[in-house]
């Protein structure tokens, strides 16, 4: 207390200079405050006088920036030479002031001696919780009689700022307890591995992204590995998906009142066989029947209030904004006063906020003002009081505007955007729900459900100021309950499964999130450092790809037997850091147990280095260079990437000596155009194709092996790589494309190689349905021939003895020839030599009798009558499509092709 009347002298210390400036500036409410320099000449030092709870004091308001002391172990120990990483988890090790910040101390230290009371403005988080005691620690060092007292504040807004000052607290020793837990683990664990891996892969593998190798480092971080393990197990999951064939039925109904696109209910079958009888069932008796009509109200409800891993998925989402710009730019706009505290894992607001004072101060933006004054009137009833995620760290609310702005001047983009995003999400979240009405239609043809849905948007409510979502549908045309009606198209039409796509920044946020991996102040960082170290690399969509040394980190540590890269061990970490600060464990109950087990495990890794050392072997191999520069791998420029858009597509030579056309931005785009394995010499030249578009899409000059292709084609072909050289394609066909197997790339399992010399067929290749063979797909399927008039036509060439046929699309003469592909080689094919001509058959199928059947192209025409008596006859404009996407006239076996019988008793089924 004071001295004789005399006011206390206050020792007020802020996390930033701009931040001391901000908070002096509100208490001194602009006048009699005097500035003054300290030690450093960016922490200044501001003075005035303010009165605290009654008490008359002179305030010094001065700063630091960001944490005050390091972490270390003890000088014996930091030289990497200097012990056994071993030791690492038991060395001593010392917080201390390093030398950039030493003026810093000396300013604490003398202002602190003339003064009673310490008041610390640091950040209301764990993290300012352990700078803050940083800060003790020197102050009372100074002055240990310093009555040390808390601010807990979340805007730097007069009414926030004020009321911290009347309601100051102690400090939290719990929270500063479990940031020191995360600081000593992390310095343990993190140097022992990087350490460990940096000395065993430096030296033998040349890094190209470090210009000198020998001082490059290989870190390692107990988050971020499960980081970089999240990008590379989904780029596993791409690299292994194996696409299969699925066919689906699909029927449209045209009515006055529009379209209706109904979708089979089965969804999709990957049992060619029975889709098809399925969908002759279907056609044989084409009435549908409407079997159901359902409407019902649906509401479309608001976001919860803002988080900081909330507000860096949407601004990655929305805008492309990494995370951390996002957290930069969220940073200025709170120092600025514009917004509430960026860090924070609440989603739910007190009921001592005042929201609608946070709305009132938005009526007069031109642009979202008029809806905050319509959230206001009662009479427009579009208030609702938020609902909440679940979330509440106790220390800050929701990330919400605080001060209104048009746009200031001095913004960028991001800024303008984030303080958008920010107050549109808000005013969203306190709004009523969006509501539609949406139908439901099921119909029954021949016994099986097609349903259509449509909805119309009945309020718009929070979509109103929301602008960043939408709540997509359309109306149906009006069915009712038993009307009949013939649909306009029944197709059977075929599909094929996709892999998953690259993780985006939201991605990757969500599943650190949901692992538990970091926190809402240090996501970012971890994923930054990811591409810092060069482990990942990030496109202009914010996908992630693992680098090949990336990729063969997580490899090595998988083989070792230890998932070091999975999120389990991180995420109970954190759980017991949370545990600290709540008091439930003791710090040194936490830092033994776990350094124990990561001490096991580095003993393990060490024991095992040889499976690290092999999986970086065989990735470097693999690319012949580093995975930091691998998409850089220069080549001739055949034309702009068609996919990316973005980079050029080169004409490369792989290390089994076939060629390829990819772009160059790989691995973020995988935009690829395989050749004919038969190529023996490519050159890019400077004539450019006529017909593919977008140009200039430059020809190249192929050479190929004599003893590889068919006698009637060149061994010399000026040819375009853009889709319209059907030289290419039927070399493709016949040739194959080269060594480019699956069995080179990775899985979970470890790392396989195949000699690169034998022949492998496309991975994302599938067996053709009709005759099981590769290199064609079911829809041009020789096997589906007529094969009774090819066999009566089937001759021998007068000139030079080789069996031929005529050609059934043009009329020339088809030559016999031989297949050079892995699964046909040797068997015998007839192709047309004619250019632009694609015929092709397999000589064992002309004669069976039973094989495939060509699908005969036809006019709209009438349906049958379906079984059980009922009239399957269509309308006029009714079309019914086979699965090779060709019109069907008339009912037709699809086994045979006889048009007596349907294939669920045709007599040639099985054989």
């Amino acid at each position: 207390m004071s001295s004789g009347g005399r006011p206390i002298r206050v020792l007020n210390v802020a996390e930033k200079p701009s931040v001391a400036k901000a908070v002096a500036g509100i208490l001194s409410q602009g006048g009699g405050m005097r500035v003054r320099e300290g030690r450093s000449r960016f922490n200044k030092i501001f003075e005035f006088g303010y009165t605290i709870r009654g008490q008359q004091c002179q305030m010094l308001f001065t700063s630091v920036t960001g944490h005050l002391m390091e972490l270390d172990f003890d000088d014996r120990y930091r030289k990497w030479h200097s012990c056994d990483p071993i030791q690492l988890y038991r060395a001593p090790v010392v917080k201390y002031v390093p030398e950039d910040k030493l003026d810093i101390k000396r300013t604490l230290e003398e202002e602190s001696r003339n003064c009673q009371w310490l008041v610390l403005w640091l950040d209301c988080d764990r993290e300012g919780e352990n700078i803050a005691f940083e800060v003790v620690e020197v102050c009372t060092q100074a002055n240990r009689h310093l009555n040390v007292w808390r601010a807990r504040f979340s805007a730097l807004i007069d009414r926030d700022i004020r009321e911290s000052v009347e309601a100051l607290v102690r400090p939290n020793q719990l929270f500063a307890d479990a940031v020191d837990v995360r600081q000593e683990i992390d310095l343990r664990i993190g140097a022992s591995f990087t350490r460990f891996q940096t000395m065993l892969l430096r030296d033998a593998f040349h890094l190209d992204f470090a210009r000198d190798n020998r001082n490059v480092v290989l870190s390692y971080g107990p988050c971020q590995f499960p980081t970089l393990g999240f990008i590379v197990e989904r780029y596993w999951e791409i690299q292994s998906h194996e696409p299969e064939e699925f066919w689906t039925i699909n029927c449209t109904h045209n009515s006055d009142e529009g379209i209706a696109t109904f979708n089979w209910m089965r969804g999709h079958m990957f049992d060619y066989t029975c889709a098809v009888i399925i969908y002759e069932m279907c056609i044989q008796e084409p009435a549908a029947t409407v079997a159901k009509v359902r409407q019902q109200e649906k509401l479309k409800y608001p976001p919860h209030p803002l988080s900081t891993i909330e507000l860096e998925k949407r601004a990655s989402r929305y805008f492309r904004i990494s995370s951390e710009q996002t957290m930069k730019v969220a940073e200025d706009l709170y120092q600025a006063g514009f917004i509430s505290y960026p860090r924070t894992e609440t989603d739910c607001f007190s009921q001592r906020t005042d929201l609608r004072a946070i709305v009132q101060e938005q009526q007069g933006h031109p642009v979202w003002g008029s809806y905050a004054q319509r959230l206001l009137d009662p009479g427009e009833g579009l208030w609702r009081n938020p609902s909440g995620g679940g979330h509440d760290d106790k220390a800050h609310p929701p990330i919400h505007p605080t001060k209104f702005s048009s746009g200031e001047s001095r913004w960028s983009q991001d800024h303008h955007r984030l303080y958008e995003l920010v107050v549109r999400h808000f005013l969203a979240c306190v709004s009523k729900p969006a509501v539609g009405a949406e139908t439901t239609v099921e119909v029954d043809i021949a016994g099986e459900l097609f349903s259509a849905s449509g909805r119309v948007i009945l309020e718009k409510n929070y979509l109103d100021v929301y602008r960043f979502e939408s709540w997509g549908g359309s109306m149906i045309p009006t069915y009712t309950f038993g009307q009949q009606f013939a649909p306009t198209t029944l197709t059977l039409d075929s599909g094929v499964t996709r892999p998953p796509t690259l993780l985006s920044e939201a991605d990757l946020l969500n599943s650190m999130d949901k692992a538990g991996i970091g926190t809402d102040a240090t996501m970012h960082d971890h994923i930054k450092k990811l591409l810092d170290r060069c482990y990942a690399t990030k496109d202009s969509n914010t996908r992630f790809s693992p680098t090949n040394l990336g990729e063969a980190l997580v490899m090595g540590y998988d083989d070792m037997g230890y998932e070091l890269w999975k999120p389990y061990l991180r995420a109970m970490m954190e759980s017991d850091m949370k545990l600290v600060s709540m008091g439930a464990k003791r710090k040194a109950e936490v830092l033994e147990t776990c350094l124990e087990q990561m001490k096991a495990c580095f003993l393990d890794a060490r024991s095992n280095k040889a499976k690290l050392f092999e999986a970086m072997e065989v990735f470097f191999e693999r690319s012949g260079r580093s995975g930091a520069d691998e998409q850089q791998a220069g080549g001739d420029i055949t034309r702009r990437c068609g996919v990316c858009q973005e980079s050029d597509m080169v004409l490369r030579r792989k290390p089994d000596g076939n060629f390829m056309v990819g772009c160059l931005g790989f691995p973020q785009c995988r935009n690829v155009v395989w050749l004919p394995g038969s190529v023996a010499e490519a050159a890019v030249t400077t004539n450019t194709c006529s017909i593919c578009t977008p140009g200039p899409v430059f020809m190249i000059q192929f050479k190929f092996r004599r003893l590889e292709i068919p006698h009637n084609y060149n061994v010399d072909h000026l040819g375009c790589i853009g889709g319209c050289d059907d030289i290419l394609k039927q070399l493709v066909e016949i040739c194959g494309t080269g060594s480019r197997s699956t069995s080179t790339i990775p899985s979970r399992a470890g790392p396989t190689t195949t000699s690169s010399s034998n022949q492998q067929r496309n991975p994302r290749q599938i067996a053709c349905t009709h005759c099981m063979q590769y290199g064609h797909s079911s829809n041009v399927c020789p096997s589906q021939v007529s094969h009774s008039s090819m066999a009566r036509s089937q001759g021998v060439n007068q000139q030079n003895g080789d069996s031929s046929v005529p050609c059934e699309t043009c009329g020339s003469a088809c030559f016999l020839r031989t297949a050079n592909t892995a699964n046909n080689r040797g068997r015998k094919f007839y192709s047309c030599q004619s250019q632009g001509c694609n015929f092709f058959v397999w000589e064992d199928n002309l004669s069976n009798n039973n094989g495939g059947r060509r699908a005969e192209p036809a006019n709209v025409g009438r349906i049958g009558h379906g079984r059980g008596g009922r009239s399957g006859r269509a309308a006029a404009d009714t079309t019914f499509m086979s699965a090779t996407g060709d019109p069907v006239s008339g009912r037709r076996c699809y086994v045979c092709g006889d048009p007596s019988h349907f294939a669920n008793v045709c007599p040639s089924r099985g054989m």
